[in-house]
């Protein structure tokens, strides 16, 4: 609850107000939705009158992004812009809450001081501890109609419908849906395979967002007969990309660039430097949402918060269409782990992939749900896929270079074109700085992290900075030919820090057979080494060049650790291995596993339980 002294400040404030001068904000939010689904932004997306009727009382941002493609991670940023690599809250979902450096507040914490009342309805899934209640009231029948008088409200509205979960039919229902449908109007996307499932599968999302904008009116409708639609501005946006397979929990543009319309009323369009009814090519990301609502809210934006804002007074149009750059970060999602960072600047979109020989489409449970998932799957398998669809189950190339203007849908590689070298280099080594500056904690294994990180995890990153920016320097040593950089990968194979060997050896699993000339050190590591960590990336590599490995070891290897987030990820490499190969078989048991970590698989938490049943139960 708010101090004694807040509440009566603001009774004091706001009873003696005959007008309201700050402006009412509004989040509108749409869970697991890109620019892609929308008529607004995408031939043949779903028409949305709500949204297009702010539209063309606002401004529609055709280049607003997520940081991240994920819901937890997304808001997380949302709600401290702070990138989330920076503070420990990449990871979906989290293992265990990391707290927030004292220099960062959630962002009702900042209008709650200056006044406001702040009402969350109802969805906040952050990945950090709340230090006391944050909002006024968050649930399911948050208003901020329980405010004072003339107190000026920032309110959350946040709408499932459009949500991964709406996707998850059984065939009998498609079967149904299938003979009442007409489905020539749908067209997939390029690298989706064109079937009946996939047809309606999107034709479904469509529908769903048809009958998201519906209730949206109903928000807006209401604010109308209030009175209060000329003291509020109001921002519609999509939680993150999604949903269809490759979308939400992949940092292409289809998990990231989302849609955003805000809308200024009269009273307040010296906020804005747009004007009604435009279109702005500005680039904005989630970090810049907080410092945004704290600008048009008249409050300091403290040194703390990484984005900028993109409304508010003294702010230029044209300096703000110079802005063009956007950062993306993937890691965890649920049981499957990868690390995968991005950079968009202009029309360019530059994507680093940390561990390439992870494919895309391996296997997560709450994914392949999803009847679409698994067709996909199953075609790639039977071999009845072209190259473009097949790309999504084969290993990746550490890096990858698009031209968005050209090829919208990610799907022409043009790293290994020579008539793009500069361009990227000059991405990479923007990248770079950028991971530096923040010192990115994925560099250091999440298991690591919650065991030493989680009191200060800002002091954590800045005590290991040094490492973190040679760990950074050690993983680009992939991005060479492998005579260059095979005495550094040796010479890291046999580093006394166990993180220096845990990336060499990701960097040889990176070059395939050409590592095989380590393949005697790598051994003696996965029979050896004081991390578990470190034996499972040995593991990893004799394994993906089928090299002889003890199945008894790994079973040992496996039980010896005492820690749930370790298991895990040594339980990624098993399966990333058997999604490849599905014939791949090891005999495990979770027996050896304590109780607690096996609870039933339907359950969020069921993270090892999950990767178990698919390693044994051929799910």
């Amino acid at each position: 609850m708010r101090t004694v002294v807040l509440a009566v400040l603001s009774i004091i404030t706001f009873a003696c107000s005959d007008d309201q001068t700050k402006p009412n904000i509004l989040w509108i939010v749409t869970e697991d939705n890109s620019v892609h689904y929308m008529n607004l932004y995408s031939e043949g997306g779903a028409e949305m009158p709500t949204i297009s009727s702010l539209a063309s009382d606002g401004v529609v941002f055709d280049n607003a992004f997520s940081n991240a493609p994920v819901c937890s991670v997304a808001r997380s940023t949302l709600i401290t812009g702070v990138y989330a690599p920076r503070i420990g809250t990449q990871y979906h979902r989290k293992m265990s809450k990391v707290k927030l450096p004292n220099d960062v507040k959630p962002l009702p914490v900042y209008l709650n001081e200056a006044g406001y009342y702040t009402t969350n309805n109802a969805k906040e899934d952050y990945n950090f501890i709340k230090e006391g209640e944050i909002w006024d009231e968050s649930s399911g029948k948050a208003t901020y109609k329980n405010r004072q008088k003339n107190q000026p409200f920032f309110h959350v509205q946040n709408f499932h419908n459009t949500h991964e979960g709406k996707l998850h039919f059984d065939q009998k229902h498609l079967d149904n849906a299938l003979k009442n449908n007409d489905l020539d109007s749908i067209k997939p996307f390029p690298y989706h395979p064109d079937t009946p499932t996939f047809r309606y599968t999107q034709s479904l999302l469509h529908s769903h967002h048809k009958d998201v904008d519906k209730e949206i009116a109903k928000i807006i409708n209401d604010l109308e007969k209030e009175g209060l639609l000329d003291d509020t501005i109001i921002f519609y946006y999509g939680d993150h990309g999604g949903v269809l397979p490759r979308s939400k929990g992949y940092i292409y543009e289809s998990g990231l660039n989302v849609p955003m319309v805000v809308r200024i009323p009269e009273k307040f369009k010296k906020l804005s430097p747009f004007s009604k009814g435009s279109r702005t090519s500005t680039f904005v990301e989630f970090v810049d949402l907080v410092p945004t609502v704290l600008s048009i809210a008249g409050i300091s934006i403290p040194s703390s918060v990484d984005g900028k804002p993109f409304l508010g007074k003294s702010l230029k149009k044209e300096k703000l269409e110079k802005q063009n750059i956007t950062f993306g970060y993937a890691d965890r999602f649920d049981e499957k782990y990868d690390l995968v960072r991005s950079i968009r600047k202009g029309k360019f979109k530059y994507i680093r992939n940390y561990q390439p020989f992870n494919v895309d489409g391996l296997y997560n449970f709450y994914r392949y749900k999803m009847l679409a998932y698994k067709e996909w799957y199953n075609l790639f398998q039977d071999g009845k896929l072209n190259e473009v669809q097949s790309q999504f189950f084969r290993p990746r190339k550490p890096e990858a270079l698009y031209n968005i203007d050209e090829d919208p849908h990610e799907i022409n590689n043009l790293a290994n074109d020579e008539n793009y070298n500069k361009t990227l280099t000059d991405l990479r080594t923007e990248l770079n700085d950028h991971l530096i500056s923040i010192n990115d904690l994925s560099f250091l294994p999440e298991p690591h992290l919650l065991k030493n990180g989680l009191e200060n995890i800002v002091d954590y990153s800045e005590k290991n900075k040094d490492l973190i920016k040679r760990l950074i320097e050690i993983s680009d040593l992939s991005l060479y030919d492998y005579a260059e950089v095979s005495n550094q990968i040796k010479d890291a194979l046999v580093d006394e820090n166990p993180w220096v060997r845990y990336w060499g050896l990701i960097v040889n699993s990176t070059f395939g057979n050409k590592g095989i000339e380590n393949k005697d050190e790598i051994n003696l590591i996965f029979e050896n080494d004081s991390e578990n960590l470190v034996r499972i990336r040995a593991a990893e590599f004799l394994i993906l060049n089928n090299l002889e490995i003890s199945e008894s070891k790994i079973n040992s290897l496996l039980s010896s650790s005492t820690q749930e987030a370790e298991v895990n990820l040594m339980l990624n490499t098993l399966a990333n291995v058997k999604t490849i190969n599905p014939n791949y078989k090891l005999n495990l048991n979770k027996e050896v596993f304590p109780e607690n970590w096996l609870p039933p698989i339907s359950n969020e938490n069921a993270l090892v339980n999950r990767r178990m049943n698919y390693l044994t139960e051929n799910e």
